[in-house]
């Protein structure tokens, strides 16, 4: 008996829980709104749009006079709540989620840019296309496999600066603002400036230096990994000084009177003192590291072209040889395709099965470094 009774009294709340949550949405939205008309209509009558709660009503009635629109403290302050967050939240509405939402509706249509108005829906087909372009499924390989590389880059090198910078040296606020100097430069300029050093000093230092890297399908995304890693890890830096210097220093000094090493008090104390700017650290990272746009395009200009590995033009049925760019990465991808070929609908597909992907990766990444930091 009390088996039955308790799934059956637990899926109740779950549905009641729904239901408030679908009513509180479209209420926060809306508050504005009904503040103004019952604040204008109170100018003639004091009792215009007074919400009171009644002995027989429903639970969602009662739920919304008690934490919304009626007189009781905590409404009001949820009410004051919701009025100082409009505006942001109207901007924020406006600038990125209707974008997003329209995003996902041209996404399904043939859009060209030039149709407007006049798009057609095509349903799934923009998907189907792009899941069938082996140059946008190559993009993404390229866009793991640098986002890969690069994290571990700029963690690895913004770590052993900060470890760096906060030992007792002389000069070590000079440092650190030399170190963080890079971030500072945009990421055109910034490309700009280092294929001036790959095409032309680089290549004067001498045998084995005389070909660009840049010029090289397998060496130019090292060589952007290099200057990325160059700009960012001075940023990434200054959340690892901020988590080392909140370390207790009794607990450093104990466990060097205690007898450990460098080594072993940097495995044993800072690795899980800082196990949360860790997390900061690789989930912007990661973000950056997929979005990667500017810098590409002034350094490499998604090139040079070389030939797909064969084990990866055979995963999708493609046999022969398949040119492609080397660092295009998906960012570019979606920009030529949708700006370059005038394929915005199909470009649009793209970008949303991104999103989803990008998504998914740092919600994973997040949810690893979370239960690490509980191991740590």
């Amino acid at each position: 008996m009390d088996r039955s009774i308790k799934p059956s009294l637990t899926f109740q709340k779950f549905l009641k829980s729904i239901s408030l949550v679908v009513v509180t949405i479209p209420i926060i939205l809306l508050l504005p709104l009904i503040s103004l008309i019952r604040f204008l209509g109170r100018l003639k009558s004091k009792d215009f749009m007074t919400f009171k709660q009644t002995h027989k009503t429903s639970y969602i009635k009662t739920y919304l006079i008690d934490e919304w629109l009626g007189e009781k403290e905590q409404a009001q302050s949820r009410r004051v709540f919701v009025y100082f967050l409009f505006p942001a939240f109207s901007a924020f509405t406006l600038f990125v989620i209707f974008p997003f939402v329209h995003g996902v509706f041209l996404s399904f249509t043939n859009w060209d840019g030039l149709n407007t108005g006049r798009e057609t829906f095509v349903g799934l087909l923009n998907y189907q296309t792009i899941f069938k372009d082996l140059n946008f499924l190559y993009s993404l390989w390229r866009t793991v496999l640098y986002s890969g590389l690069n994290i571990v880059a700029i963690n690895v090198v913004a770590f052993s600066l900060a470890l760096l910078v906060t030992q007792q040296l002389k000069l070590k606020n000079i440092y650190r603002a030399g170190f963080f100097m890079p971030n500072l430069i945009g990421g055109l300029v910034l490309g700009y400036i280092w294929q001036f050093i790959f095409n032309r000093a680089v290549t004067t230092f001498g045998p084995g230096f005389e070909n660009s890297l840049l010029a090289d399908g397998s060496k130019a995304m090292f060589a952007l990994i290099f200057v990325v890693t160059w700009q960012y890890a001075g940023y990434i830096m200054m959340i690892y000084i901020a988590a080392i210097q909140n370390i207790p220093q009794d607990l450093i000094e104990a466990s060097t009177i205690d007898g450990a090493n460098a080594f072993q008090r940097l495995k044993t104390i800072t690795f899980p003192m800082v196990a949360q700017a860790f997390t900061v650290a690789m989930f912007l990272t990661l973000v950056t590291s997929f979005k990667q746009y500017d810098t590409v395009v002034s350094l490499t200009q998604g090139g040079p072209p070389q030939i797909m590995p064969v084990w990866f033009t055979n995963l999708f049925g493609q046999g022969g040889q398949v040119i492609a760019n080397s660092t295009s990465l998906v960012s570019m991808n979606i920009y030529q395709t949708a700006f370059t070929h005038y394929q915005l609908g199909i470009g649009q597909a793209k970008a949303i099965v991104f999103f989803v992907f990008l998504l998914i990766i740092s919600l994973l990444q997040v949810y690893y470094n979370k239960r690490k930091e509980i191991e740590l």
